[in-house]
């Protein structure tokens, strides 16, 4: 779609960063309604004009979305409008949070059985990591999450957006403490098993795990407290080879629920 020469002067006069605000609201637009066809088409219409435009206007595109106008008159796949986004994003210092692009994987089978697992996060700082910990643990099939200490819940938008609706298909409960977390555990002949990155530990792969059984994950800084990690009844680690001895704490426990739930249904290594 070609633009009225008028429009090119219109957006000259705008200034480039109101033009492209204003392109940039277009594309989130068609990404939004992707699943939508008559409000995507009209959104990628409005897309495309302003495109045109700007480029008449002779307003300046960032780097990687310099082709924008042609890129958009084409056929364009979802993964190639976002990398039409981004640049955008990026010129304008669009300050983007994790949770605003994950992906949405939902099945429409019945997930498989849960299993006796659950996971003590205590005092996480970051709301992206304890809803992390939802997706996580709903992903694996664990029974249920015990927050404590500060770890903020899943009250806290920040949790629900990272969470992704995983906090209302997996239980979860607040202790005050880990210990108090522990100590409901043990109630229920729950095994407690710290993640920890001492040399010390046995590595994930050669523990024998007996369930049911709790999994202690600690402070993304300090970890978990050298005296809860004596008192657990099992300490493990996942090895790591590089100069850095530790991963994020949602990553590890992605790996040790792989494993526990590989022990769990018997899977060979």
């Amino acid at each position: 779609m070609r633009p009225a020469p008028r429009q090119g002067a219109k957006l000259a006069r705008l200034g480039g960063r109101s033009v492209l605000r204003r392109l940039l609201a277009h594309l989130e637009a068609v990404d939004r309604d992707w699943d939508r066809p008559e409000r995507r088409a009209r959104a990628l219409e409005a897309a495309r004009s302003l495109a045109a435009g700007v480029r008449d206007a002779g307003i300046a595109l960032p780097p990687g979305a310099r082709d924008l106008p042609a890129r958009l008159a084409g056929a364009l796949e979802r993964h190639e409008l976002v990398s039409l986004i981004v640049p955008l994003e990026r010129a304008l210092d669009r300050r983007v949070r994790d949770e605003d692009f994950l992906p949405v994987t939902d099945l429409p089978a019945a997930r498989a059985e849960r299993m006796p697992v659950c996971v003590v996060a205590d005092s996480f700082r970051s709301a992206f990591n304890v809803g992390g910990v939802f997706r996580t643990g709903e992903c694996f099939g664990v029974e249920e999450i015990l927050l404590s200490g500060y770890s903020p819940a899943p009250d806290d938008p920040r949790v629900a957006r990272a969470a992704m609706g995983t906090e209302r298909l997996v239980a979860w409960s607040r202790c005050a403490t880990a210990r108090e977390a522990v100590a409901r555990l043990r109630e229920r002949g729950t095994s407690v098993v710290a993640l920890e990155t001492g040399a010390d530990h046995p590595e994930i792969s050669a523990f024998e795990p007996r369930f049911p059984c709790a999994l202690l994950l600690g402070n993304e800084r300090f970890g978990l407290s050298p005296s809860l990690v004596a008192e657990a009844d099992g300490r493990v680690r996942i090895p790591t080879f590089g100069v850095k001895a530790s991963l994020n704490a949602v990553a590890a426990l992605a790996i040790a629920l792989y494993e526990l739930r590989r022990r769990y249904q018997g899977t060979p290594a």
